[in-house]
């Protein structure tokens, strides 16, 4: 049977409908790696350690697992979203209280914004909110995710033309020389992937990824 490109990633309303079930292991899995990327990330960027932040991705999964029958699908209950951010705020705030005094303060991941790494100045008002954070890191996700998607909907070579353009910030020029095509052909490549990269994140966003 032909793969359906649409089900890759299940929807919101469909994979939280499955999770009720605990011994539905694929949908767990497909939680898992759907999600894990965007906690573990919003975990760095808060200022938590790699261990730490690998800690705040099993404790979520864990606590998601033991609350998800007490979550409700009907949006008036309140977003995906927002319920999986308040889980890992706490766990993220559990990390925080468990660290020794000496390690109050600690070293961002590298490609993060410095940002002091206490649970008191990520509630002030001298950081950006742990919902920004949260935000960029959903925005990141959905963007790896879609992309995961369209290498399977164009050619090898049209999705290498494209990233090394769109995320390497190599010139078309560039491009060209470097895998003997003409800066046409670079062009049109931007053009189609950019195209079914954008179809696939508002796909995404109208299911609640």
């Amino acid at each position: 049977m032909p793969l359906n490109h649409d089900d890759t990633i299940p929807t919101r309303q469909s994979l939280l409908e499955r999770l009720k079930d605990w011994e539905d292991q694929k949908s767990w899995v497909d939680f898992f790696n759907t999600y894990w990327k965007l906690i573990y990330g919003v975990a760095r960027q808060a200022g938590l350690t790699e261990a730490e932040a690998q800690d705040v991705v099993q404790e979520t999964v864990i606590a998601v697992a033991k609350k998800m029958g007490e979550f409700k699908t009907d949006p008036a209950f309140g977003s995906f979203k927002s319920w999986l951010l308040l889980i890992t705020r706490r766990r993220i705030s559990d990390q925080f209280r468990k660290r020794p005094p000496q390690l109050e303060f600690t070293r961002p991941r590298a490609d993060a914004t410095p940002r002091t790494p206490t649970l008191e100045r990520l509630q002030d008002g001298e950081t950006p909110p742990l919902e920004r954070i949260w935000q960029e890191e959903w925005e990141r996700n959905l963007v790896d995710i879609a992309l995961e998607k369209v290498k399977q909907l164009v050619s090898s070579k049209q999705f290498l033309l494209f990233y090394q353009q769109a995320f390497k910030q190599w010139s078309p020029r560039k491009v060209a020389n470097q895998y003997g095509v003409s800066v046409a052909q670079v062009y049109m490549a931007k053009y189609r992937v950019s195209g079914v990269l954008k179809r696939e994140i508002k796909k995404l966003e109208r299911k609640g990824m």
